[in-house]
């Protein structure tokens, strides 16, 4: 249990900016094992954010959706938006594999990546306050953690592709059972979302999660041949999104 709760302290370092000791914890292999607690990691990043957003809810509901983004951004050191952002200034400017990785490790953003950026939240901005407030309390987190279900599937059914990254602890995969886990979370969450959502919205909600989350791999697998921790962030932005649109679409 003492190894499993270090893996658990790992994910959420690797995944948040709350100020966690791990010096004791990290081995390799055990930050090798992390991604099996991404999704819950996911849980929690939205109900802080729910949080906020049921305080919020004084407020107008355009407001209350842009102060519960607002908080996970703060939660994660806005990492996965920096992933996506990165992926579209590399896919969009470079010509070649070697040139598009070199565009995202580049630490400055460009027209396409602030685009993105932009675009995506103001799409979770616009959804989230379209959507009842009530529903969106347990949204977010079941955004939160099947989004990073889907990032944790890229690693688990592609290669990585750089020699270093972020993506390094998980560059050969990730085991069976630590997709079992990540996997019987996220299941949790949806089992959760299908008693507090009607079925068909919660059905396109994942739907549209699903086909965010191939359209997002079909955009950068044939370029990169793989992925990378930008590309992982990209997946998890455009699956949350996903999600959200697939809810609104069946209020």
């Amino acid at each position: 249990m003492n190894g499993e709760l270090a893996k658990l302290v790992l994910a959420v370092q690797f995944l948040t900016r709350l100020p966690l000791r791990t010096d004791k914890m990290f081995t390799p292999e055990r930050m090798a094992q992390a991604p099996r607690y991404f999704p819950l990691v996911g849980i929690l990043v939205g109900l802080v954010s729910a949080g906020v957003f049921w305080i919020a809810l004084v407020l107008p509901d355009f407001m209350a959706a842009l102060l519960a983004v607002s908080a996970g951004l703060l939660l994660t050191g806005a990492f996965h938006e920096d992933g996506l952002a990165d992926t579209f200034d590399g896919i969009g400017g470079g010509h070649t594999p070697v040139r598009a990785m070199e565009i995202m490790k580049d630490s400055r953003l460009g027209t396409y990546g602030a685009a993105a950026l932009f675009l995506a939240l103001a799409i979770k901005v616009g959804a989230l306050s379209a959507i009842p407030p009530i529903w969106v309390c347990a949204a977010l987190p079941v955004a939160h953690c099947v989004s990073r279900f889907s990032a944790v599937c890229v690693i688990a059914t592609s290669r990585y592709v750089r020699e270093e990254g972020t993506g390094k602890p998980v560059a050969t995969g990730i085991s069976a059972s630590s997709l079992i886990i990540a996997g019987f979370t996220a299941l949790g969450a949806v089992a959760v979302g299908a008693v507090l959502f009607p079925f068909v919205s919660l059905l396109s909600g994942i739907v549209s999660l699903c086909f965010a989350h191939v359209l997002m791999r079909l955009f950068f697998e044939p370029k990169l041949g793989g992925y990378t921790g930008d590309t992982l962030g990209a997946v998890q932005q455009a699956s949350e999104i996903g999600f959200y649109l697939g809810l609104l679409a069946w209020l």
